[in-house]
């Protein structure tokens, strides 16, 4: 039997879901990140996962929002990012695919997530999901109007090991498609780093489960790039000061090229 969830997803003490640090600023660079939150709205409990996990990887991309912040503040930039977890609703998913709200993720169940009716997934939709991409589409609007050019960067991180593989990889750049001539700059600059092991198209490739950047990017030709930091560089805010300074120095010198 489908499971009946209320239509009003979110109730007065739950946050807003999209979240704008430093907004309106002239900088070219928006950064945005789909997998920054990890709050779940009140009524839908803990989805019936433990604390433990909601600290791992399958519930946020483990740093990002400090990196988010902190290179919004380098750059002097805008950073919107989801304020939910992606458990509620993968952000960076087609909301038809079927793991757009997993029952299960990394080997952990998501009862929460099972047997969901249609009114169901159409409340996280309409709640979390179609009111961030909103605000990514008004920000981008609202740029454009006021002439500025716009470089969509995306943040995430990954895990070190992957189904008991190590990753090797300090740092990954996705591109597949659209306008990604900025995304090859960066990848190139990055590579120039010394000690920094980068991948291209790793530890994943751009391909049809991203929905972000093609969704934003792609039709208006707009350059961007999608950036994967491991999850462990980003630990504490060391290591997301840090990243921030490697991340916006990529960014700042492919824009001169």
């Amino acid at each position: 039997m489908a499971t009946q969830q209320p239509l009003t997803l979110l109730g007065l003490g739950d946050p807003a879901p999209v979240i704008a640090f430093n907004p309106d600023r002239p900088s070219p660079f928006l950064l945005i990140g789909d997998h920054a939150g990890i709050s779940v709205p009140a009524v839908l409990g803990n989805l019936g996962v433990s604390a433990a996990d909601f600290g791992r990887h399958i519930a946020s991309d483990i740093g990002v929002r400090g990196l988010g912040e902190a290179l919004a503040q380098r750059l002097d930039c805008g950073f919107v990012h989801q304020a939910y977890s992606r458990l509620v609703i993968d952000c960076n998913r087609d909301p038809a695919a079927d793991d757009a709200i997993p029952d299960s993720s990394d080997g952990t169940a998501i009862p929460g997530n099972r047997d969901l009716s249609e009114e169901a997934r159409a409340a996280r939709i309409g709640a979390i999901q179609m009111p961030y991409h909103q605000a990514i589409a008004l920000e981008i609007e609202r740029r454009a109007q006021a002439r500025h050019d716009t470089i969509l960067v995306s943040l995430h991180s990954f895990t070190p090991v992957m189904m008991g593989k190590p990753r090797p990889w300090h740092v990954g750049v996705l591109h597949e498609g659209g306008n990604e001539g900025f995304a090859q700059a960066v990848l190139v600059r990055l590579q120039q780093e010394h000690g920094l092991i980068v991948g291209d198209n790793q530890p994943y490739h751009m391909d049809a489960t991203d929905y972000t950047v093609p969704l934003h990017a792609f039709p208006a030709d707009m350059p961007y790039v999608e950036l994967e930091v491991r999850q462990d560089l980003l630990a504490d805010t060391a290591g997301q000061r840090h990243w921030s300074e490697i991340i916006a120095t990529a960014l700042l010198d492919a824009l001169e090229d």
